[in-house]
């Protein structure tokens, strides 16, 4: 791996992608607030990376989210850190039309969330950028730009310090994956693109693979370790 790689993926990726999600317990919620306040913060979908996801930001506390959707719609996990080393809390918020997500906290206090995650397809950010887009679209949004090979610890991480949204790196990470049979039916070029290297978004073995954004990881408060 390259210098430029091994930079990115220790100042960002090294820390805050792929945690494996272990539900380790489920805390009931007894306390309700009018359906209302719910409904009126479910409407907001919009991404901002680095600030907030919807009406959650860097400040944002559990009692804050109870307030937002209802006690009712939460659910604590605890969830693994990068290669199974570390534990960290988490709060599922569940709800409908693809807009649940995972906020993932900074310490067993649920005061301070580290980011947001596990996000559904409604949710967007100002470009349009959402779960599901595909790599066409990505392209027209983004320009020409560089991703890590599939199948491995960062495989389909985006590289935004090479697209046009560079402004945005180390505050939202962006993962696409190829379509669940790629595999099996173009196996040449999915082998192609596979691997501890980057790629160009141009490169012509991505365009039979039904390449599409996998996964958002919106960055709020990065770790300092």
């Amino acid at each position: 791996m390259n210098s430029s790689i091994k930079g990115i993926a220790t100042v960002t990726l090294a820390l805050l992608i792929n945690y494996s999600v272990n539900p380790a317990f489920a805390l009931p919620q007894k306390i309700n607030y009018p359906s209302t306040v719910a409904t009126q913060a479910s409407k907001d979908i919009l991404i901002v990376p680095g600030e907030r996801v919807g009406p959650i930001t860097r400040t944002t506390t559990k009692q804050d989210l109870v307030k937002l959707f209802g006690a009712s719609r939460l659910v604590d996990k605890t969830i693994s850190g990068a290669e199974g080393i570390g534990s960290f809390a988490a709060t599922q918020v569940n709800l409908n039309q693809g807009r649940s997500l995972l906020v993932v906290w900074s310490d067993n206090t649920h005061t301070k969330p580290l980011d947001v995650r596990n996000l559904g397809s409604a949710w967007k950010t100002r470009e349009g950028i959402g779960v599901g887009t595909p790599l066409s679209e990505l392209r027209k949004k983004l320009g020409n730009f560089k991703l890590y090979g599939l199948e491995w610890d960062y495989g389909g991480t985006i590289l935004l310090d090479s697209s046009k949204l560079s402004r945005y790196q180390g505050k939202i990470i962006l993962r696409v994956d190829a379509a669940p049979n790629a595999s099996e039916k173009f196996p040449n070029d999915y082998q192609s693109v596979l691997g501890d290297s980057t790629f160009s978004s141009t490169n012509p073995h991505w365009k039979p693979l039904g390449i599409r954004l996998t996964e958002i990881i919106v960055v709020l408060n990065p770790s300092e370790q």
